[in-house]
């Protein structure tokens, strides 16, 4: 009648550190769970290349860049394509990024 209750015990007690295992596996990311970063140095450059400001234009949309992970195609307009990036403004109300 011992053994079994031994038995029990030992089969509860591996499948509590099985469970524990594969929680921490679980838990940890691997670098491919991430998003790409974008290079948001060429990426602005290509936004800004028809500004009229060209230096303040590649600053703010360095910064959107920076926090979105993403810049819209094109030189201007394309909003819809980065929704974050869209929805930052300034103090005063108006876009931030260019």
């Amino acid at each position: 009648m011992a053994i079994p209750k031994v038995l029990l015990a030992s089969l509860l007690i591996s499948l509590l550190v099985l469970h524990l295992v594969q929680a921490d596996v679980a838990s940890s990311k691997s670098p491919y769970d991430y998003p790409k970063k974008i290079d948001c140095g060429s990426a602005c450059f290509t936004r800004c290349k028809l500004s009229s400001r060209p230096r303040l234009c590649h600053r703010a949309c360095g910064t959107c860049c920076k926090r979105c992970n993403c810049v819209p195609p094109g030189t201007a307009g394309n909003y819809e394509k980065c929704h974050c990036y869209a929805t930052l403004t300034t103090h005063g109300g108006r876009r931030k990024c260019p």
